[in-house]
């Protein structure tokens, strides 16, 4: 039921952003968008590493230690990192960067220049929103239902400079309204459909498996937290305030999550089961000792009786 309200909620949000940003196209200027982006980019990051991350940890661990070798773990995180680099340098890419010039009407609003068709733009944001889906299915395969709202919300929140610029690229475009809703019903899908998908392969998995796709998870999100944000950052213009808004929101996400878990609400449930399963096995197996020690007991009472009888 979790993931279905979750995915309710993202395809509302990014349709509502998209004709959004299709809308006040005029109005969105670059400035906003970087602002936006950087904020949304510091919030994704402090939920990788936050959250994502040291979830994708705590479930590869078992009472022995971690169930996967060092490497393998690392591979994990490696793996979502280059996965999301080799769709960029196919064409899909996920930012959607403008450049400002200034027009002679003068209401300031940049040109987007991008080699890629709206549709092309639109399969792009979709395959990395595919992406987001697989760390919210597997956040909610995990059971964890805290961890789960705050992976959505990392995913939500950078989720909406993407659907505003996408709506403000598609304003450029020279396409047929049919074709740029169709692009934004795309968009808004992808990352329920990853998500409903990933929940269905994941129930019912080892947790282990489950701790592993998180960590693939967590490393597609530090990739596209620094991809959306390192040109601004590089940009002598926009840097300090682009590396400021990171910091920022970043900062308050920790905050947050700090808070949460001091007042128990961020408490792992997953594995108590099973330790309340072994303690159960314990238990029975003290009594099953306590039963032998009693009747070995009776029976040496009653052979000594037998013995003095005789």
């Amino acid at each position: 039921m979790v993931i279905f309200w979750l995915s309710v909620v993202i395809v509302v949000i990014s349709l509502v952003t998209s004709f959004g940003g299709l809308a006040a196209a005029e109005r969105l200027t670059e400035k906003r968008l970087q602002t936006l982006t950087s904020v949304a980019s510091g919030l994704l990051l402090g939920s990788a590493l936050l959250v994502v991350l040291p979830e994708g940890f705590h479930m590869v661990m078992d009472e022995d230690g971690f169930a996967y070798s060092p490497l393998i773990l690392g591979v994990a995180v490696a793996a979502g990192f280059v996965f999301m680099l080799v769709l960029e340098s196919m064409g899909l890419s996920h930012a959607v960067h403008e450049e400002h010039h200034g027009h002679e009407e003068g209401h300031g609003h940049g040109h987007v220049h991008h080699p890629a068709s709206g549709s092309v733009m639109s399969i792009g944001l979709s395959m990395h929103a595919i992406g987001d889906g697989l760390a919210i299915g597997a956040a909610t395969a995990s059971g964890e239902t805290s961890i789960s709202l705050l992976v959505a919300f990392g995913v939500l929140v950078h989720r909406v400079p993407a659907a505003l610029s996408l709506g403000v690229f598609s304003s450029h475009e020279a396409a047929t309204r049919r074709s740029i809703v169709g692009g934004f019903a795309l968009f808004a899908l992808a990352t329920p459909v990853g998500a409903i998908v990933a929940n269905l392969l994941l129930d019912g998995a080892d947790e282990s498996l489950v701790g592993l796709v998180l960590l693939f998870s967590a490393g597609t999100f530090i990739y596209v937290t620094t991809v959306d944000t390192l040109p601004s950052v590089h940009n002598p213009e926009t840097g300090p305030r682009a590396a400021r808004m990171v910091v920022a929101s970043a900062a308050l996400f920790t905050a947050a999550l700090l808070l949460l878990n001091a007042n128990g609400l961020l408490k792992h449930t997953h594995g108590e089961h099973d330790h309340g399963q072994h303690g159960h096995s314990e238990h029975d197996e003290e009594e099953l000792d306590h039963s032998e020690h009693d009747h070995s007991d009776h029976d040496e009472e009653e052979l000594d009786h037998e013995g003095h009888d005789h």
